[in-house]
């Protein structure tokens, strides 16, 4: 793991990020999902430097997450993240940019956009939380299930965190012995585990719960949106995608047959040619 940078925004937040390509005068910040030992660095270390090429690009540790703070107090998660994201921006000076979002981080993306909406320009987002809705599959799906069983008693285990990786990818190639490791080690910790299960209570608060219902809000964004979707995404369904791209007013979807949840690593090569194009298009 590239050993990146870190940032302290206003009210004392430390966040971690990687960067490269800081030449260039526009800016794409990659934004990682929610699984346990998830890291900007797990999600996208590949394609930063493909992303490099044409942009400024940060790919940021949310709070609770890699190595960045990991506060057990805070407000609805989407919101907490994006206010976050937002002042890792202004300490950088980085006026607008443009966000590419995995599951949670496509949650964060949407929320920064709807909040904060002169900060944000084109939006990819791969299987957002929050935006997704499912029509037809089953809720909890199998890798929400398998989310919460991680660190449920007994306890996390590695053979836990095998069990929820696998669900993510179509190609379980991916799934390797090092990732493992890797992430169990970083997802067992117990300030990883506290910052989990304050993420989750955020989620579940009554007095903000709709706060996390994106969907409801989406006709409200003015970006132009590019939704990428693995038609064996197994943690947001293909259904979950039909809501967004009805309501969103300048949307556009995207389906990889043969892909999970991860299609910026399972397509790799599809994935950044398509999602550089949508981000440079007229």
């Amino acid at each position: 793991m590239a050993e990146g940078k870190y940032v302290t925004i206003q009210g004392g937040l430390k966040l971690h990020y990687h960067e490269a390509g800081g030449e260039n005068p526009e800016t794409v910040i990659l934004l990682h999902g929610g699984g346990p030992g998830a890291s900007a660095w797990s999600n996208f270390g590949r394609n930063l430097p493909v992303f490099a090429k044409n942009y400024r690009t940060l790919a940021i540790d949310q709070p609770g997450f890699g190595r960045s703070d990991k506060p057990t107090e805070h407000p609805q998660y989407f919101r907490h993240s994006a206010d976050a994201v937002v002042g890792l921006m202004d300490e950088l000076g980085v006026e607008r940019a443009h966000f590419v979002g995995n599951s949670l981080g496509g949650g964060t993306s949407v929320r920064l956009a709807l909040d904060h909406p002169k900060r944000a320009g084109r939006l990819v987002l791969m299987g957002p939380g929050g935006l997704s809705v499912n029509l037809f599959a089953p809720d909890p799906t199998e890798g929400i299930k398998n989310l919460g069983r991680f660190s449920a008693p007994p306890g996390p285990s590695r053979e836990k965190l095998e069990a929820f990786l696998r669900i993510m990818v179509h190609d379980q190639s991916l799934i390797t012995d090092e990732l493992i490791d890797e992430r169990f080690a970083a997802a067992s910790a117990p300030e990883s585990l506290a910052a989990m299960k304050a993420m989750g209570k955020s989620f579940a608060q009554p007095d903000t719960y709709e706060e996390g219902m994106l969907w409801r809000e989406a006709h409200r964004l003015r970006q132009r949106v590019l939704l990428i979707w693995g038609r064996e995404d197994r943690v947001n369904p293909l259904d979950g995608a039909l809501l967004a791209l009805k309501t969103i007013p300048r949307a556009q979807l995207h389906v990889f047959g043969g892909c999970g949840h991860w299609a910026q690593l399972e397509k790799f090569g599809e994935f950044n040619r398509l999602a550089l194009d949508f981000l440079g298009a007229s």
